[in-house]
C-alpha cells in the first residue's frame, strides 16, 4: 500500500481546501465543496473564504444569509457552522444524538431527571409563532416549568439540540455585530429538515463521508469523526470501501480517499496563506500534523488566526485597528516575510477599507 508523507498529506490538504491556488467558484458552491466553514466567530468565515477565493465579494456571503441559500446553526461538533440551506436540511437528523450527547457532556448534572423529549415539545411550542428568541428570551418562558437545570442548560438543549435553529441576520453579516437571535429551521427555510433514514441504511453517513474526503482527504476514520463528531460512521465507510482507494501515513495509519481527488507533487509550491480563527483546515482532523506542529497544535483550539507559510502553520496574525499584526512562531527567511507582507497588506485593504500601510510583523516569539 502506497505511503503518502505528511508533505504530500499537506499539499493535498492544501488543494482540496482551495488553499493551494485560489478557486475562481461561485461562493455558494466553496461553502458546498468545504463542507461548510466553522462559524461561532461570525466574521471569520469571510476571511475564510477571501483566503480561498479569487475576486471574492463579502456582499455575496451577506446576500446568501439573507437570501436563505446559506444558515449559521450548530451541527458539526456541536459548533455553530456555516452551511448550505441544502446542507442544514439533509445533515441535521444525522447530527441529533451527537448534539444531545455533547450538551449532556457538558451538562448532564444539571439536566439530570428532565424529560428532554417533554422539554423539546414545550420548545417547539413557545417557538411555534415564526418570532426569533434569544436564548435567554426561550429560557424564561420555559424557566416556570423546568427550574432547576439553570437557564445556560436548558437553553444549550433547546437550542443546540432539541430544536434545529437558524441564527437569523444580521448576525454574521458582514462588518455587522448582531447578537443571536433564533427561529427552528424548518420556519426559516420553508421546509421540514429531512427525516432520519430506516435502521440498518445510512445515506447521509456516506454522503458525509463521500463530501469529507473530498474536502479534507485522503484521511483516516479518526479524522472524519473529529471533523464531524459523529462515532457511528463505520458503516457508512465500509459501505463505500469498493469504491475507495487505501494509503497509509508515514506512522501507518490507513488513509481513505476519493480514486479521482487531487493529490499534487509534495514538491508543489504552496502560497502564503491567513486563516480564520477555528478554520476547518486545522480543526477538520484528528492527526493535525499534516499542517500544524505538534508543538503548536493548542493555538487550533484557542481560536488563534494563523498564517500558513510553505503550507504548515508558522506565524499568528491579529487585527489592530487597520493594522494586520503578524507574530512568527520560527524564522522566516527574507522571501517569505516579503509574501507574508504582501499577503498581510490585502488582508488589511480587504477588512478595512482604508489605505496606508497595515501589516506589521513582529520578531519570533518562540
Amino acid at each position: 500500500m502506497r505511503v503518502l508523507d505528511t508533505r504530500a498529506l499537506n499539499r493535498a490538504t492544501l488543494a482540496r481546501q482551495l488553499l493551494l491556488d485560489r478557486a475562481d467558484v461561485p461562493v455558494l458552491d466553496a461553502v458546498a465543496h468545504l463542507g461548510g466553514l466553522q462559524a461561532q466567530e461570525p466574521q471569520e468565515p469571510f476571511v475564510g473564504l477571501w483566503s480561498r477565493l479569487r475576486a471574492f465579494d463579502p456582499g455575496v456571503l451577506s446576500d446568501l444569509l439573507t437570501g436563505r441559500r446559506v444558515v449559521r446553526t450548530h451541527l458539526m461538533r456541536r459548533t455553530v457552522h456555516l452551511v448550505t440551506a441544502e446542507d442544514a436540511l439533509a445533515w441535521r437528523a444525522r447530527h441529533d444524538t451527537m448534539l444531545r450527547q455533547r450538551v449532556l457532556g457538558t451538562y448532564r448534572r444539571e439536566l439530570d431527571g428532565t424529560d428532554l423529549d417533554e422539554l423539546a415539545t414545550a420548545g417547539r411550542a413557545v417557538m411555534a409563532d415564526g418570532e426569533p428568541r434569544s436564548m435567554a428570551e426561550l429560557t424564561r418562558a420555559l424557566a416556570p416549568r423546568w427550574p432547576t437545570p439553570g437557564p445556560r442548560a436548558l437553553g444549550e438543549m433547546l437550542i443546540a439540540a432539541l430544536i434545529p435553529m437558524a441564527q437569523l441576520p444580521p448576525r454574521g453579516l458582514w462588518r455587522t455585530k448582531a447578537g443571536v437571535r433564533n427561529v427552528p429551521l424548518s420556519a426559516w427555510l420553508g421546509r421540514e429538515v429531512d427525516p432520519p433514514a430506516p435502521k440498518g441504511c445510512d445515506p447521509v453517513g456516506e454522503a458525509l463521508v463521500r463530501r469529507y474526503l473530498a474536502a479534507f482527504g485522503p484521511a483516516a476514520s479518526a479524522d472524519l469523526r473529529a471533523w464531524c463528531g459523529l462515532a457511528g460512521l463505520p458503516a457508512a465507510v465500509a459501505a463505500l470501501r469498493e469504491e475507495l482507494v487505501c494509503f497509509r501515513d508515514e506512522r501507518g495509519r490507513e488513509l481513505l480517499d476519493l480514486p479521482d481527488a487531487p493529490r499534487p507533487d509534495p514538491d508543489t509550491p504552496a502560497p502564503v496563506r491567513f486563516l480564520p480563527a477555528f478554520d476547518n483546515a486545522v480543526l477538520g482532523y484528528h492527526d493535525r500534523g499534516r499542517i500544524i506542529d505538534d508543538a503548536y497544535r493548542g493555538l487550533s483550539v484557542t481560536g488563534a488566526r494563523v498564517v500558513l507559510v510553505d503550507g504548515r502553520v508558522a506565524a499568528t496574525w491579529t487585527l489592530k485597528a487597520d493594522t494586520v499584526i503578524v507574530t512568527p512562531l520560527r524564522h522566516l527567511p527574507r522571501g517569505d516575510r516579503t509574501a507574508v507582507a504582501e499577503q498581510g497588506q490585502a488582508l488589511a485593504s480587504f477588512l478595512s477599507d482604508n489605505a496606508g500601510d497595515r501589516v506589521q510583523i513582529s520578531e519570533v516569539t518562540r
